[in-house]
């Protein structure tokens, strides 16, 4: 079987996820609301669990906030 079509562009496996902003259902930059739709959650889940992360943990969730932000497509 081929890993390409026939403009030879890459095929990818119809079971592989990308992760992706969601800017429509995000509130800030959409950080949240992807992870959430990466993996099946309610985002409000992911946004509590960031934001007693960043509480906890004395910023260091702000930081992995921003880098996955910047680093996301």
């Amino acid at each position: 079987m081929s890993k390409f079509d026939s403009n030879h562009n890459a095929v990818r496996p119809a079971s592989s996820k990308n992760f992706r902003l969601d800017h429509a259902d995000g509130k800030i930059a959409g950080v949240c609301g992807g992870i959430a739709k990466y993996f099946g959650i309610n985002p409000l889940i992911v946004r509590l669990v960031f934001l007693v992360g960043a509480v906890a943990g004395f910023g260091s969730f702000i930081l992995i906030y921003l880098a996955i932000w910047l680093l996301a497509d």
